[in-house]
């Protein structure tokens, strides 16, 4: 059995529900994806203290279908950043049965770009505690 991490931050933590699924009973993996876009979006717009678009997903993996009724929870952590990017790494856990079994549903990593209000991109702010000479 798989357990929750304790190395990377919880972003988001969701229950996907029937209107959720397919006609198999499982979850769209759009859905998935478009949780796993919003949980990597926190710490990046959070880094880049201000607005943030998605500009890749360089990897994307579907380990285990996501059942209906799971506590789905996406945990992040900040790989690596340029001038005016952020590259997350997201994983996903499941947790079936009222929490008795955890299984890890998805990794990803997802690059996400600071941004003017008119869209253009604009450079990071130093990080907090960085002191500018």
């Amino acid at each position: 059995m798989t357990a929750l991490p304790t190395d990377r931050e919880l972003a988001l933590r969701v229950i996907p529900m029937p209107s959720d699924a397919n006609a198999n009973g499982d979850i769209f993996g759009g859905w998935l994806m478009a949780q796993v876009d919003l949980a990597g979006s926190i710490p990046a717009a959070r880094r880049a203290r201000g607005r943030i678009a998605t500009v890749a997903v360089s990897s994307f993996l579907f380990k285990h279908p996501v059942q209906i009724g799971d506590v789905v929870s996406f945990y992040t952590r900040v790989a690596k950043t340029g001038r005016t990017s952020i590259t997350i790494e997201v994983e996903a856990y499941s947790e079936r049965r009222q929490g008795s079994e955890v299984v890890k549903v998805t990794e990803a990593v997802l690059t996400y770009v600071a941004i003017t209000p008119d869209g253009r991109p604009r450079e990071l702010p130093p990080e907090a505690g960085t002191v500018v000479a």
